[in-house]
């Protein structure tokens, strides 16, 4: 998957639709949406780990719209980054990031990981960086 930006918005936008559909609840592109998308993650992983196909796709979309909220909240943009070949960074603050790497985590059921919590981390994160 490159990091083109037409493509990660469109993917986005598909999550936007897709969990409208199916679990009836709007993500309105906010950084406070993606506890929406955390709450989602939990219902999806409910009934144990998703198959590969459907795995592949929510990591897909969940990573592509954690990715465009940070991008908008922060005025970052997509990057491609050598510790991640076939799924895009995002670039904001100073800070590079990694929204596909973080929804594979979330994706696998592991503890204390939030979509919500990386994007609030962000200026923190960045702060500590600019400082060192």
């Amino acid at each position: 998957m490159s990091a083109d930006p037409t493509y990660l918005h469109a993917l986005a936008g598909e999550c936007v639709d897709l969990v409208s559909r199916q679990f009836g609840r709007r993500l309105d592109w906010s950084p406070e949406s993606l506890s929406t998308l955390d709450e989602v993650c939990a219902d999806l992983l409910a009934d144990g780990p998703l198959a590969e196909e459907r795995l592949d796709l929510w990591w897909r979309l969940i990573g592509a719209y954690t990715g465009e909220v940070v991008i908008r909240a922060y005025a970052g943009e997509w990057v491609e980054h050598e510790t991640s070949p076939g799924a895009p960074a995002v670039s904001a603050l100073g800070v590079t990031g990694f929204p596909f790497g973080l929804a594979a985590r979330v994706l696998d059921g592991e503890p204390y990981k939030s979509l919500a919590s990386f994007v609030r981390a962000l200026p923190a994160i960045a702060e500590r960086a600019a400082g060192d």
